[in-house]
């Protein structure tokens, strides 16, 4: 099983946070959307091999690759 840690600064992004809670579709259990609304950053916790096709969707939003992307693999 694969975890990964994505996290962008949106801050200077196309997008807003409201605007990503309001049109990201819920990510299958146990993976979740994180919040940060004091430092302006939004990311994801994913939990799974696949990476899910919302990931995609958020990144097009946001305008740019996450700014942190950490990757472990429990194999």
């Amino acid at each position: 099983m694969i975890v990964r840690i994505l996290l962008w600064d949106v801050f200077e992004s196309t997008t807003t946070l409201d605007e990503l809670r309001a049109t990201l579709p819920e990510l299958a259990e146990p993976s979740r959307w994180i919040w940060n609304e004091a430092t302006d950053r939004f990311g994801a916790i994913l939990v799974g091999d696949d990476l899910p096709e919302a990931l995609g969707y958020a990144q097009d939003l946001i305008g740019s690759d996450p700014d942190v992307y950490d990757e472990w693999d429990s194999a």
